[in-house]
């Protein structure tokens, strides 16, 4: 079973959203999604400053057996990626919630952020899988 912590929020095409306290959003993919993948041996990250929509293709990330996009949960500004994936980004397979992230997002909807997926809610979808 897939690791799923109750206070991030998700989507369907697998990335989580953690809430930061300085109004900004950090995002990656889940841990379900890394394991679907396999070892990733690349991470195309967002240029800073880039503006998203939700449900754009924002970065990518490619394993031994493919390469999968990455979409925006939300839309917001890109301020920050985790530079570290560049040399290592096992870490995604290692730590998807925590030093394997993708990018920080802020200029965020609140209502936006609400509407995302609770843990409950997105593990019934990967039951339906």
């Amino acid at each position: 079973m897939s690791d799923i912590p109750g206070d991030l929020r998700y989507t369907k095409s697998h990335e989580w959203v953690r809430q930061d306290d300085d109004d900004r959003v950090t995002v990656g993919i889940t841990d379900h999604a890394q394991g679907a993948l396999g070892e990733l041996v690349y991470v195309e990250l967002p240029e800073v400053g880039m503006e998203l929509s939700a449900g754009d293709a924002c970065a990518v990330v490619e394993s031994v057996k493919a390469a999968s996009d990455v979409y925006a949960p939300l839309e917001g500004v890109v301020v920050e990626v985790n530079d570290a994936l560049a040399d290592r980004p096992e870490l995604v397979n290692e730590q998807p919630y925590d030093d394997g992230w993708i990018m920080r997002l802020e200029q965020v909807d609140e209502d936006e952020l609400a509407g995302l997926l609770d843990a409950d809610t997105y593990l019934e979808t990967l039951e339906d899988e």
